[in-house]
């Protein structure tokens, strides 16, 4: 059975090029278009896509309002095209929140470096989306998948082989001591892909102003949207969050959220700070979690809690394996509570978990373990 996908746009124009990209998969159909929000859930009653991609500014109804009523009502995956400028930014940010699963840049020029490879993106991600599980919105903060679906280019090609390669048996864990004690840790390092935002609200809520360790956040998003996000975040929690800088030093009940389109990584000196750089030519995640993760073997002798939450492929398990190494704790986020079970299952398959929580216990595991 193919996927089938409905198209919401008020432009005619990219409502009927995304169809015709879409259509010419014969693994995807598209069953209906509409061009507003309030369309857009008549249709979904009507035609029950497996996949709504949606557009946030309409007339008579916006994306962010229908996204909110589709997932109360008939929660299931959804696809936001967004504009990647600080407005583009807050607006999917509140889609992500009301319940949509991901998003891709309306430009065509701003998701990949051609064409050919756009339309390639967008027919593998909309693939992907119809294997993830769909937020419900009725309950706000709920993490608990609603609807089980039937889940740049070269990022799509790196998620397909990591999930091939998460499939392997896992090669054995070069650790020579056990895991060492969480009061012993010196700092929180989570990575986090597809549906990252709304699950590092929640892992971050409950921890007080007061807790003892850094946190270093990596989330996949593009610069313009990691500004916002960080605001986002500090604006929600007890504890200090923002974008980190160069030579930004490690705090305690401070996140630094790496920036988007470069990486983070940790530098030992007198004390652990953290360097932004360029990505090296060839790199598909940017930022990346083994990056950071690996970084922090040296920086932080493997002191630290590495924390893996939903995400697409398999970033993360490299750096995670480094760090088990040396002794480091990895907890992962369960797969029922997984937006996409991609990077938890990565590194929970190749041996490397300590624990597996259900999303709704990270935040209040970390205020047990710590505080």
């Amino acid at each position: 059975m193919p996927i089938r996908v409905l198209v919401v746009d008020d432009s005619g124009f990219f409502r009927r090029r995304i169809a015709e990209i879409l259509d010419s998969d014969s693994g995807i159909e598209v069953v209906g278009s509409a061009e507003n929000g309030e369309q857009a859930i008549t249709k979904v009653r009507e035609l029950d896509p497996d996949v709504v991609t949606m557009d946030i500014e309409m007339p008579v109804m916006d994306g962010i309002t229908a996204v909110r009523k589709i997932m109360a009502e008939h929660p299931r995956p959804i696809l936001m095209f967004s504009s990647l400028t600080t407005e583009g930014a807050q607006a999917t940010l509140d889609a992500l929140e009301a319940g949509a699963v991901d998003f891709l840049p309306k430009r065509f020029s701003d998701m990949a470096g051609d064409e050919d490879s756009a339309r390639m993106l967008l027919r593998r991600r909309v693939r992907s989306l119809s294997r993830s599980r769909a937020r419900s919105a009725s309950a706000p903060g709920s993490s608990a998948p609603a609807r089980e679906a039937r889940p740049t280019a070269r990022r799509e090609e790196a998620d397909r082989q990591a999930a091939a390669d998460a499939r392997k048996p896992a090669a054995p864990v070069a650790s020579t001591r056990p895991p060492t004690p969480l009061r012993q840790l010196r700092a929180v390092l989570i990575g986090t892909s597809t549906g990252g935002p709304v699950a590092l609200q929640e892992v971050l809520k409950p921890l007080p102003a007061t807790f003892p360790l850094p946190i270093v956040l990596v989330q996949h998003m593009p610069a313009s949207f990691t500004p916002a996000f960080a605001e986002r975040l500090n604006a929600m929690c007890h504890i200090e969050v923002r974008q980190a800088k160069d030579g930004d030093v490690l705090k305690p009940g401070v996140a630094l959220l790496a920036p988007g389109g470069m990486q983070l990584t940790l530098e030992r000196g007198s004390q652990t700070h953290v360097r932004i750089a360029e990505s090296p030519l060839g790199t598909i995640y940017k930022p990346s979690v083994d990056a950071a993760f690996t970084s922090a073997v040296d920086a932080l002798r493997g002191q630290v809690l590495a924390v893996i939450l939903t995400g697409m492929g398999a970033d993360g398990r490299e750096g995670t394996r480094a760090l088990k190494g040396v002794g480091a704790q990895v907890w992962a986020q369960d797969a029922a509570t997984c937006v996409v079970y991609g990077m938890p299952a990565a590194v929970a398959e190749a041996g490397l978990t300590d624990h597996v929580y259900p999303l709704p216990e990270i935040g209040p595991a970390l205020v047990k373990g710590f505080c």
